[in-house]
Order: structure tokens, then C-alpha cells, then sequence
């Protein structure tokens, strides 16, 4: 309840929703036209559409909360990540999947949060093309489309889905890393699922859709901001992958409903150690 005293989390709220789903309408607007691409990586793509919408949010996140620090995807990848502090931070994803968005694959969202010292007060996920809106205050639960929502009851990882990410790097030994420990889980599940969103991802530990999920070197804390308190306000639980605390300046997370935590955790021993 003190973090919450910090800020009006309900105006930050609707202020979050409104951004997102106003950067989400230019998203419908661009997502089946031509794509100008850039490449931050090899297989690390930006568009204009990526710009436009981080653009969007932090002109209103300005406007409306002068005294907030921000850190976005765009803007960290041109000046360098800038460091969490115990300020009221929104962390913004403006378009978190932008392969699929580029592919024309429907698994693409707005990723905002709001931290408040270094913990995720405010959560809002926004998929535009299948008009599905994820929010979380802390405290207060979570919930899709205004619906309330819970993580799934699972207890058996052979019946779990699993869902997680190859990531950007192409270098063999990462590469190997991931191949490796997918195969050591792969085993032991019901099935896999890659579906390019580390937001939309963490989503679906939320809604019950997935039981589990991992992943290892991500973007930064734009990819987890928003999605990470959705989690915990739906009974679920965020951590690191090795079974300790999580960092959300770490870019590595494990998630899981109340039950198959270990059994992750588990799964992941002796795959996680050397990774980021």
C-alpha cells in the first residue's frame, strides 16, 4: 500500500491504457501494409511503426506525469538503457513482437508499466489485432478485456504448456544453449510454444492459457515491465530462472503459475548459469 501512495495508480492506469491503446490503433493502421525495416541485429528488426508508437506514449507520458522518468525500447537502443532508480518509472514496449508485426502474425502488443522503487506498480498489455487488453494495479488483481483473470491450476509439468523464446543471438554457442535446454524440457512437457512476445507470453502464464515460461537475454525491462505485475495479480509467480528473486534490469525471467515453479526451475538446472 505504500508504493500505491506514491502515485494516483488508478490515473496512471487510464492514462496507460489510453496510450496503449492509442499506439495499438497505428499499429491495425500499419499492420498489413509495407514495412520500412531496420535491423538493430541480424534478426533484430525496428520499423517506423515501432518510433511512431513509443513517440505517441511518451509525448502523453510527459504531459500527463512531468515528474516520471521513462525508458523505452527505441530510445534505449539509440542512447544505452538508462539505470532503475526508486523514482516513478514507466518502462514502455511500444511494439513488443515486431517480427510477427513485420510478418504480418497477429502476436504483437503495447507493453507499459510503471515502477515505483524498482517494483512494478502499474501493468498494461494491449494486443491491437485481436483487440485483447491485459491491465494490473498492484493489489488489486488482474484482468483481460475488463474480465477478471487467474493463472492456471496445473500441477503436473507433463500436462503443462511451456512457453519460451530463441532470442536475437545466432552465435553457436548460444544457440546450443537454447536448442539444449529446449530439448532437456521438451521431454517433460505436454508441448512448447515460441511465440515471438515476451509480453504477450507472460499474458498468457496470466490468463491460464500457458503454465510455464522462460527466457534468457532478452531486450531489456521493456519486454517484462507491464507483463510481470499482470502475473503476480493473477495468483502466478515471476522469477529468476535459477529459482532466486527476480531482477527486472536482468533480461533473463522464469514464470509459472502457484504450482510448477520447481518443477521449471528443475528443468532449467545446469542450462541457465552461463547465460546473461
Amino acid at each position: 500500500m505504500g508504493l500505491q501512495k506514491c502515485v494516483d495508480v488508478d490515473g496512471c492506469l487510464a492514462v496507460a491504457i489510453d496510450c496503449a491503446k492509442r499506439a495499438g490503433q497505428i499499429i491495425v493502421n500499419n499492420f498489413h501494409s509495407a514495412k520500412t525495416v531496420e535491423h538493430k541485429g541480424m534478426v533484430d528488426l525496428v520499423t517506423e511503426t515501432d518510433k511512431a508508437c513509443e513517440d505517441l506514449i511518451f509525448k502523453q507520458l510527459k504531459l500527463s506525469f512531468p515528474a516520471h522518468e521513462l525508458i523505452g525500447e527505441e530510445t534505449s537502443a539509440e542512447n544505452g538503457t538508462p539505470l532503475l532508480t526508486d523514482a516513478p518509472t514507466w518502462v514502455v514496449d511500444p511494439l513488443d513482437g515486431t517480427t510477427n508485426f513485420v510478418h504480418k502474425f497477429p502476436f504483437v502488443c503495447v507493453s507499459i508499466g510503471l515502477v515505483v522503487n524498482k517494483v512494478p506498480v502499474v501493468g498494461v498489455v494491449y494486443n491491437p489485432i485481436i483487440d485483447e487488453l491485459f491491465t494490473a494495479v498492484q493489489g488489486k488483481g488482474a484482468f483481460l478485456n475488463g474480465k477478471r483473470i487467474y493463472a492456471s491450476s496445473q500441477e503436473k509439468i507433463g500436462n503443462a504448456m511451456l512457453a519460451t523464446e530463441v532470442g536475437t543471438a545466432r552465435d553457436k554457442k548460444t544457440v546450443d544453449r537454447t536448442t539444449n535446454t529446449i530439448n532437456n524440457l521438451l521431454y517433460q512437457v505436454r508441448s512448447v510454444r515460441l511465440s515471438g512476445s515476451c509480453a504477450m507470453n507472460l499474458c498468457g502464464i496470466a490468463c491460464g492459457r500457458l503454465d510455464m515460461f522462460y527466457e534468457l537475454g532478452f531486450g531489456g525491462p521493456w519486454d517484462v515491465a507491464g507483463g510481470v505485475l499482470i502475473v503476480q495479480e493473477a495468483g502466478g509467480l515471476v522469477f529468476d530462472p535459477s529459482g532466486g528473486d527476480f531482477d527486472l534490469m536482468s533480461r533473463r525471467i522464469g514464470a509459472s503459475n502457484a504450482h510448477l515453479k520447481q518443477a521449471l526451475v528443475s528443468g532449467l538446472t545446469g542450462y541457465v548459469s552461463s547465460s546473461l
